[in-house]
Formats: structure tokens, sequence, C-alpha cells
């Protein structure tokens, strides 16, 4: 491709509102342009790169015997009422009205309408399992689109639906997946780890993340290096390193205005560690309150799979009447109503806490929990923290952001049962399909590649993703020896298909070499009057900034044997 005719707009300044480095790289590469908040268009060679990542992932979802399906984008309302998750997605479904005022959405993901399918087509156990994949644009309406193509309104997807008839079955399609995703991100190029995950919206009995690690990441995941345990920090789990074992009498003290953990670790001179939160919640329309080690917070995913959707944090009129104190001073002994309390590992077998006394102003100290609190249950409740044991060797846990690149799901009949997808077993009994759910995005792809193989002056492509593998910049190519010598390389190269790009345009030479290195091709060939004087050309690898100088007649092989190394 002659770049004098190619639509690249690359951009010497770093747009005012971009942020992160891929974001800036994308629009100064001249890969995309926005239209709105969270909205993107993909130019010529944005889309060269979208189109790589798409046929990889055609190639490896075709090899696990998934079959490529195309669905509405449109989708009427009533199919997503079936499952409740019209009302689940609240806002960040986009709807509105046909002509006939019927409401339309715009679909976030295809669960449904693959369900619509098969409760209309398959009959039988003879018919499964199946595994049906589209590669297909979505919509969410971001609150805060941000991040450039990381997190948008508009965005294009893999989605897959395994459709088994049980959960061995569910199994063996789940790792199929994991096995596809594993070989798509490595051929990509990326550095990426997987996570146990929360299911979330979508639903299930287990779910499992593919993972980036990222400063810009807006997920938060666990990392063991020791014996590379991960996973999401919304159901991470650790062990405690340190644990408090201190003798002591329960001793009311006195706290004035002191209320946050904060204020009276302080005021007592003493670690937040030595504090337990008592923290009151409404579960099912009943107060029960939780108790957790100080230093360490709720996590509102292990609540949300102990107790379910329906809980929240009590009134402060409703901890008053059940404790006789303020939020601050409120703790498990001496309640004035008895209530269920549940308590976190964290505190479990521990002696010589501190806790609200249950009177304005005054805490308890030298609480044994064993001897002191009546606790009904021990539960995991609290989100890790960076220094935890790893639960499965004790090694110090790593706390880090990450980006997401996909996500698979063991749905079961979450899905099924509810819209009424079955088939006939052997027996001839009915019976609902067992379901898997796996997404990748496409366009985080890109912007993770970038976000880990981008250096101060641009991209640096490896070969799976590189729009061309090549850029031949000619330094004068109004000079017609190093213009015929140009030419006859890039049609040489054409023609035994390796992809090329020629700088013909007539600007400076410095010009060419920052925009070559902002476009980031794996080989820049260099053909300048200088070299040409002793029959010469360079071949340079943009990764190293290696140089190469090379005679006319022979610089084919050393190519042949650069493209062999790029990986």
């Amino acid at each position: 491709m002659r770049l004098s005719r190619y639509f690249i707009p690359t951009l010497k300044e770093i747009p005012a509102d971009a942020v992160v480095k891929s974001h800036q790289i994308m629009l100064r590469a001249g890969l995309i342009r926005p239209l709105a908040a969270g909205i993107y268009s993909y130019l010529p060679l944005g889309w060269r790169v979208m189109r790589k990542v798409i046929q990889i992932i055609r190639e490896e979802m075709d090899a696990i015997g998934a079959q490529e399906f195309y669905l509405p984008a449109l989708n009427p309302i009533e199919i997503w009422e079936e499952t409740k998750r019209a009302s689940d997605f609240g806002e960040e479904m986009f709807r509105f009205q046909d002509r006939k005022n019927r409401t339309i959405v715009l679909a976030p993901t295809h669960e449904e309408i693959i369900c619509d399918i098969a409760r209309g087509e398959i009959r039988s156990y003879k018919d499964l399992p199946q595994i049906w994949y589209q590669i297909q644009t979505k919509f969410r309406d971001e609150p805060r689109p941000r991040s450039g193509v990381l997190r948008a309104r508009q965005f294009i997807m893999k989605d897959s639906y395994s459709l088994d008839v049980d959960e061995q079955g569910l199994d063996k399609s789940y790792q199929l997946h994991a096995q596809a995703y594993k070989k798509i991100f490595s051929r990509c190029g990326l550095k990426f780890f997987v996570v146990g995950a929360s299911t979330g919206l979508m639903g299930g009995s287990a779910s499992q993340e593919f993972m980036l690690e990222s400063e810009i990441g807006e997920d938060v995941v666990v990392i063991c290096d020791q014996c590379g345990y991960a996973a999401n920090i919304e159901v991470a789990t650790g062990k405690l390193k340190t644990k408090i074992q201190q003798d002591g009498e329960l001793t009311e003290v006195y706290t004035p205005d002191k209320r946050t953990i904060e204020q009276v670790s302080q005021f007592l001179n003493v670690e937040p560690n030595n504090l337990i939160k008592s923290l009151m919640y409404v579960i099912d329309g009943s107060p029960v309150m939780i108790l957790i080690r100080g230093d360490y917070t709720v996590n509102e995913s292990k609540m949300m799979k102990l107790f379910g959707n329906n809980f929240r944090p009590a009134t402060e009129a409703e901890v008053a009447e059940i404790c006789g104190a303020k939020v601050g001073f409120i703790g498990p002994i001496g309640l004035i109503k008895s209530i269920p309390i549940y308590a976190d590992n964290t505190i479990k077998n521990q002696r010589g806490f501190i806790v609200g006394a249950n009177k304005d102003h005054y805490h308890l100290k030298g609480v044994d929990v064993q001897r002191d609190i009546k606790i009904q249950q021990f539960i995991d409740v609290t989100t890790v923290n960076r220094g935890d044991g790893c639960p499965q060797c004790d090694y110090s846990l790593r706390v880090v952001h990450a980006i997401e690149l996909g996500h698979i799901f063991k749905l079961g009949t979450k899905y099924s049962k509810s819209m009424g997808v079955t088939f006939l077993d052997a027996t001839g009994q009915e019976r609902p399909i067992v379901m898997g759910s796996y997404g990748i995005g496409i366009e985080r792809i890109i912007a993770a590649f970038i976000e880990q193989h981008a250096d101060a002056r641009g991209i640096i492509w490896n070969k799976a993703l590189a729009p061309f593998l090549v850029h031949l910049i000619p330094i004068n190519y109004r000079n017609q020896t190093v213009q015929l010598i140009a030419d006859k390389i890039y049609h040489n190269l054409e023609q035994k298909k390796i992809p090329t790009l020629l700088d013909d345009r007539e600007v400076s030479p410095g010009f060419k070499f920052k925009d070559a290195d902002l476009l980031g091709m794996p080989i820049q060939i260099i053909i300048g009057e200088k070299n040409l004087k002793n029959q010469c050309i360079e071949l340079k690898l943009r990764k190293t900034n290696e140089s190469f100088i090379e005679p006319l007649d022979k610089f084919e092989t050393k190519l042949q044997e650069l493209l062999e190394m790029i990986e």
C-alpha cells in the first residue's frame, strides 16, 4: 500500500482528552477517531488490525467445533423480560420505541437470543452438544465511557454459547473455550493470566476472567507470584498474616465523638487491626450484624453470594432501636434486641479486640471473640488486603489493576429454565439444556496489546497483529534512482505476499521516520542515496532498533531472516 494514497491521519500532539497510553497512540497513529463519548470510527489501519484479531479468533473457535452465527442487534424487549434482565441491566441497556410504539433494545449480549433459537429447534439429546458463536457489535450505555476503546458504548465482541445435556458436557465445553482463549491471547502476543471471578449479572455456578496486568485496568485482581493463584478481588480469598492474641479483661473506655476506625485507633493509640467493625444490615427484611476486623472492608459480591440480592445497610433509626447507640459506637455485646451475628474469618479465634459498647462515646476493649460474642456463623465476607497470605501456598499476595480481555461463564440452567429451553433425554424425559457463555472484547485485545507493546515513539507491532510487516522508507522519493529501487522492492515484496507500506510522500526524512516509529511496523527498510552509492540499503527492527546494512542483491535473505525472528 502506498502511503500517499492510504488514509492514515497521524497526529503530532497528544489529544487533550486522551489519558491512557493506548487511547493516545490509537488516535495519534490514525487507527480510530471519536464520534461521541464512547463511540469510535475505525479507520483503515485500525480496521486492518481488527480483521487480523478477528481472523485469529475465528480460527481458534472453528478449531473447537464452534459454528458461527450472526444475530440481530435489535431485540424486542419482551425476550429480555423473560429472564428479567431488562430490569437487571437498567440504564445500561439502550431502549427506544419503533414506529408502532414497541420497545426495542440494542443487545448488550445474546444469551436470550441463543435460547430463543434453541427452544425452537432443538428437540432431542441427539441434537446436542452445540457450540455457537458470533462476532457482532454490542451496545451498553456506559455512564462514564473512558480509556478510549477499553470502555465504550459501542464495541465488537466475540460471544459464544455452549449447549449441553448435563454438567459433565458443560465442563468439557468450558475447558474447550478456556484452551481456545489461551491460544487466542498467546497468538495475539499478550502476557495474560487467568483469574477466578464473580458471575455477576450473568449468573451461573462459575466463571473465569482472562486478564492483563495494567495500571489503567478497571478490574482489581489478587495474584500470588509463588504458585500462580489469581482471582478477581470480588471473589479472592487470603490468609491472615497477623492475628490478635492479647489477654485482657473486658473494659469500658471513653471515646468522645470517636466513631470511625481511624479516629478510635488514633485516640487509643492502637492499630486498626485491633478493632472490630460492627456493621448492621437488613437482609430479607430482618436485621443482622456483620463483624469484620478493622483493617478490612466488606466485599459486596461475597455478601450477595452468601445472602442474595435483598440486603441493605440498616438506617440510623434501625441501628438505634436494636443497639441503643449511634452508628460508630455499636457492637455485638449488650444489644437491646437479639439478632443474628455473623463474623468474618478475619476475627476467628482471636482476643484482645476493641468494639463499640452500644453506648454513645464508649467502646469496649479486651474482647475475646470466643468468650464474649455469641456468633451464629463465621463467613468469608471481606476483601483481600495486599500482603495477605495466599490460600494455596501462604506466600504474600499482590493486589493489582488489570484489563479484562475475556470472560467465560458456566451458566448452567439459569436461562434455559426461565425461557423453557428443553430437550428429551434418552429416556424420553424433558430436561433443561445446560449452557455456558463466553466473551472476548476485540477492541480490548488491540488496546491491551498497545499498552504492553509501545514505547515513547509509538506502537511495536508483532507479526500476528501488524497491519503491514514492512515499512518501506525511501528518504528522497523524488530522486529517480531511489524511486526506481523503492518501487521495485515494493512490487517484489507484494508479489511474495509480504504486506508492505511504502512511504512515497514528498515530506522530510524526519517526518517519515517519526511516522514509521509511531505506526510501528516490525521491519523498516530505509533507502537512502548514501547507502545506494555502495549498492546497499538499511534494514531496521522497530522493536530493538537494531540496524543492518545489506547489499541490494542480498537484502531479501536478511529480510527473511528478520521476518522469522519476529515474534
